[in-house]
């Protein structure tokens, strides 16, 4: 059994303690009813409880005071509930209203005691149903209910419905003895046709056959097992009937095969008290006499999962009913109370992170073509995935040796190949199908150890057939270009950028290039390009920060050949290869304020992108937009309300949807009527993020458009990675906690740019550890994310709901998204932005906490105490006093005092100990009487032998601190004073030697 193949999310249990039950009682019954969705439970004591879709009590009665319940089911006819005790039948009507709760009617007497019961389901009956009893004398007995046999009656009753006995002669009932001991649980399985009844009979334990049998004599189908069976249930899908019992096997028996069963399932230490199956998935789910559940697969028969009910003691050891609820995937036992475990679906519940690889992951790619994704990681595995289910393809070993890591990978633009690169300056380019390699750029000679690391490779377009040309950028901020013709097997090296880094360095911003073309036999996308000034080692500044090229971006598309790169001390360098210039487009130093006592490296760019609107996108209607309706529909419904803190409104939906495809609409707008071929493309906007947590928006020349610090519960994470939807409408940004940031910038690359228009839509915890890289699939509305932490996950983009991870046994189900699960190495719900409106803008905002202020208490007066002739007292100034006008915003220091620790002998241990803070202005402690005492002042030599107050005040926040004391010749107190604002202090003990008096300790 493996750790992570788990079925039931044991940890999400939820408990449901049946109110009005009495001491020590247990439910003895669940039935489902699948067609209504509600749920009956019978207590052993007799309380029918019947629940609704939302496990919420729809009524509840109390069938009998003398006998026990043992069993209960639904008359689909009579619309009815029937219960088993020991010698009667009890039939309620549980949809009665007010006093008819107690209308409910007893068919007695029994010749044996009832053990169970089930209702026969036949759909050409009407208004009558058919039930099984069976009873500790091995008889199986059916008994036919009419609606007749409980309508003369009401009718003639005209008082209050009490609950009515009928004798059970006159209904009609056939019997049959079938077993030699207790008949332990009686099913009519509706696809055979026929009745079941298992006894602990070993010759007759289980009997399968129709209902024409109970009323003659003729031979029945009967299936023996040593000890008899406990339990036993019907799998539709596999044809199949699993019995257990006693001896502690499961027994899978074909319903026409009664001398051998087809299989066997062994593994329980204890009887098995119930089993019932999910045929969804075509599981068992067994439940011994020990509590302890275990889940099998019916198809391998192997076993899924185990886990055990430790709720109770050794005397509530037994769950005596067990039911699987298929509508909401869920299973629900019966003791005590009643617990239900929620089905995985597709995500497992183990306390180990989820893992894609045994590494940590470097590269992810996305297929769109195959609908497949690439996975690679610092162990050198490449792993190819199917989306939709989540099953591996292929996978590759040592691609480019043995201990070789792969640093970065590309996929082309046709979605057949793709390219590696590994730490050693190695490239391969594969075919995505098969996974077969295809060129090779060996490892130089001369290459140095560190240098040829490759950070990034991107597919270029290439002007001619048969040639793969690929740009890469290595750890030393090289940029080149790597050529492959198809008749050859080796990659060629056969275009490098210089380094412009020196001439930067200088006041010069922009340094125009001189283009060498060469003759070649094929054209690439780049010409030869050299610096015009060539003395420029006169620039170079030996103390600047390393301007190494961190990372890099493309733009390919007519009118713009560019490549912007982003350097490691936060420069910006566009290289525009059109008009054979290259310009530094901002430096930290031109738009913020250096500080040099900060780390340096907090402008560093971890990763770059292009914003490009095509004019294919640009043509689009507004119902293309971020928000489709299949994405409008997902945030409806219960999902939104689990997925999250707060729940995204339908109107704030379509209210985004709206903004997002705004600037698009103004784009078709401009077109003439006769003209609908030409539409004015925007100039592309650069976005970088930074390590100090921002993003920031730039146009091509060097104007900050946006500094946006996205809002995650941890603010200024350092951002890792970027990526964008083919129409730019989405913006995907993750930070290394693992944070996603989903951002609306639609409407925002329109002119004018306005800062209002660029949105953060949402922001989820994807990962405990930092993200490497994250893909937006359109057409399904998905986010891939890759981490450190060795796992590939899957989300739904616009809620955050969790779909799982590539490498679990379970297949994705993507399109459900009901049941709301985290990942468990992540605890943060998905936080939506949501944007104030101008009710909010407006709303008064008020300082808190609010204190009493002793100040204005005294200032003010009652005005019932006026008309008073005696003084009034302490209790009833307190009780007439205006409370709420006399609170006021706390005075808090606003730096810490500075404090020394005491050794103060005398004072004693816990004293002793306490700090005293000194304050930089001076304090004064004197003597003042009470309010309302004769006493004059005294000073703090001699204390007279009467009720004094202390008062001490602080000269700069005026500090009062007022407490009485009654003096002795030799005495100690300690008191909790308390300041203006009302704060309590620090206690002040005080200690009286010698008619002096002594502070010990003051705070």
């Amino acid at each position: 059994m493996d750790e992570e193949n788990l079925v039931f999310l044991v940890s999400r249990k939820q408990r449901v303690v049946i109110s009005g039950s009495r001491r020590r009682d247990v439910i003895k019954c669940i039935v489902k009813i699948p067609q209504l969705d509600l749920l009956i439970t019978a207590s052993q004591k007799g309380l029918i409880t019947v629940f609704n879709s939302q496990m919420r009590v729809q009524t509840s009665t109390n069938v009998t005071d003398t006998s026990w319940i043992t069993g209960c089911d639904y008359l689909s006819q009579l619309k009815r509930i029937v219960a088993t005790s020991e010698r009667t039948i009890i039939v309620w009507d549980y949809k009665a209203q007010g006093s008819g709760q107690e209308n409910y009617f007893v068919i007695k007497p029994m010749d044996h005691c009832l053990l169970c019961v089930c209702v026969v389901s036949l759909p050409d009956q009407l208004c009558r149903d058919d039930i099984l009893l069976g009873d500790d004398g091995g008889f199986v007995n059916k008994f036919t209910i009419n609606s007749d046999d409980f309508g003369l009656k009401q009718a003639k009753s005209k008082k209050k419905l009490q609950s009515q006995v009928l004798d059970s002669k006159n209904f009609k009932s056939v019997k049959r003895k079938l077993h030699n001991d207790w008949v332990m649980k009686i099913r009519y399985i509706t696809a055979l046709s026929c009745f079941g009844s298992c006894s602990l009979d070993s010759v007759h334990s289980l009997v399968l056959e129709s209902l024409k049998r109970l009323e003659d004599n003729l031979p029945v189908r009967e299936f023996s097992m040593p000890r008899g069976a406990n339990t036993f249930c019907y799998c539709t899908k596999a044809n199949v009937i699993i019995t257990g019992g006693d001896d502690k096997v499961l027994r899978l028996w074909h319903p026409n095969i009664s001398t051998k069963p087809v299989g066997k399932l062994v593994g329980h230490m204890f009887s098995i008290m119930e089993i019932v199956t999910n045929e969804k998935d075509q599981h068992v789910i067994s439940l011994s006499s020990a509590k302890v559940f275990r889940v099998w697969d019916i198809q391998t028969l192997s076993l899924l999962q185990v886990f055990h009910d430790s709720h109770g003691g050794p005397g509530d050891m037994q769950i005596y009913s067990m039911v699987y609820d298929s509508n909401h995937g869920m299973l629900i036992t019966g003791s005590s109370v009643m617990d239900m475990y929620p089905l995985t679906r597709m995500v497992q519940d183990t306390k180990q992170i989820p893992h894609t690889h045994e590494r940590e992951i470097n590269v992810m790619l996305y297929n769109r073509y195959f609908h497949q994704v690439l996975t690679i990681c610092s162990e050198s595995i490449i792993k190819v995935w199917e989306l939709e289910t989540g099953l591996q393809i292929y996978q590759i070993l040592d691609p480019h040796g043995f201990s070789v890591e792969l640093t970065s990978a590309a996929i082309d633009e046709t979605g057949f190949l793709f390219a590696t690169g590994a730490y050693n300056g190695t490239i391969k380019i594969w075919d995505f199908g098969s996974g077969q390699e295809m060129k090779v750029l060996p490892e130089g000679k001369d290459w140095k150890e560190e240098e040829p690391w490759l950070r990034r490779l991107i597919f270029l377009k290439a002007q001619e057939k048969h040639q793969h040309l690929v740009l890469t950028l290595e750890r030393n901020g090289k940029i080149k270009m790597v050529q492959g013709k198809e008749e050859e097997a080796y990659l060629v090296v056969i275009w490098e950028l210089p380094n412009v880094m020196p001439f930067l360095q200088d006041v010069n911003h922009t340094v125009h290039l001189r283009t060498s073309p060469k003759h070649r036999s094929m054209r690439i996308p780049f010409p030869d390009v050299e610096l015009v000034e060539k003395n420029f080692s006169q620039h170079i500044n030996s103390s600047a920060i390393s301007m190494e090229v961190n990372c890099i971006d493309l733009l390919q598309v007519e009118g713009y050949n560019l490549i912007v790169a982003g350097t490691l001390n936060g420069v910006i360098v566009l290289w525009n290869f059109v008009n054979s210039t290259v310009k530094e487009l901002y430096r930290p130093e031109d738009c913020f304020t250096v500080d040099p006592d900060l780390d340096p490296k907090r402008f560093r760019i971890n990763n770059i992108l292009f914003l490009f609107r095509s004019p294919e996108c640009a043509r689009r209607s507004s119902q293309d937009s971020v928000c489709s309706s299949s994405q409008c529909d997902s945030s409806k419904g219960p999902q939104s309300n689990k997925g999250s803190k707060q729940s995204i409104h339908d109107n704030e939906v379509k209210g985004e949807k709206t903004d997002v495809t705004a600037g698009e609409q103004q784009l078709v707008d401009k077109k003439q009527p006769g003209d609908t071929s030409v539409i004015d493309t925007q100039p592309p906007v650069i976005v970088t993020a930074h390590e100090d947590g921002h993003l920031r928006f730039w146009t091509m020349e060097g104007k900050l458009l946006k500094n946006m610090l996205p809002f995650t519960k941890h603010s200024a994470i350092s951002l890792t990675s970027l990526y964008t939807d083919s129409c730019t409408r989405v913006l995907l940004t993750g930070n290394v906690e693992g944070h996603v940031i989903l951002c609306s910038i639609g409407s925002f690359l329109d002119p004018p740019h306005e800062e209002k228009k660029l949105k953060q839509l949402l922001a989820w915890r994807a990962h405990s550890l930092e993200i490497i890289q994250m893909i937006y699939v359109e057409d399904k509305q998905m986010v891939l994310t890759a981490s450190i932490d060795g796992s590939v996950r899957l989300w739904h983009a616009f809620n955050g709901h969790y779909c799982g991870y590539f490498g679990q046994r379970r297949m994705f189900e993507i399109s459900q998204t009901s049941d709301f699960i985290l990942p468990c190495d992540v605890n943060e719900y998905p936080v939506e932005i949501k944007e104030e409106n101008k009710f909010t803008e407006k709303k008064q905002k008020y300082e808190y906490p609010l204190v009493f202020d002793q100040q204005k208490w005294k200032k003010m007066s009652s005005m019932s105490l006026l008309f008073k002739r005696t003084p009034p007292k302490a209790f009833e100034v307190d009780h007439d006093f205006k409370f709420f006008k006399s609170l006021s915003s706390p005075k808090i220091r606003r730096r810490a005092l500075k404090g020394f620790l005491t050794e103060n002998r005398e004072a004693g241990i816990v004293f002793g100990s306490l700090p005293i803070y000194r304050v930089p202005s001076p304090t004064s402690l004197r003597f003042l009487p009470l309010i309302g005492s004769d006493a004059q002042r005294e000073s703090a030599d001699g204390i007279p032998g009467k009720k004094k107050g202390v008062h001490v005040q602080h000269e700069k926040d005026h500090h009062l601190i007022l407490f009485s004391y009654v003096t002795e010749e030799k005495s100690e107190k300690t008191f909790s004073p308390t300041n203006k604002s009302g704060f309590f202090l620090l206690p002040i003990h005080l200690q009286v030697k010698r008619g002096k008096l002594e502070v010990a300790a003051v705070a």
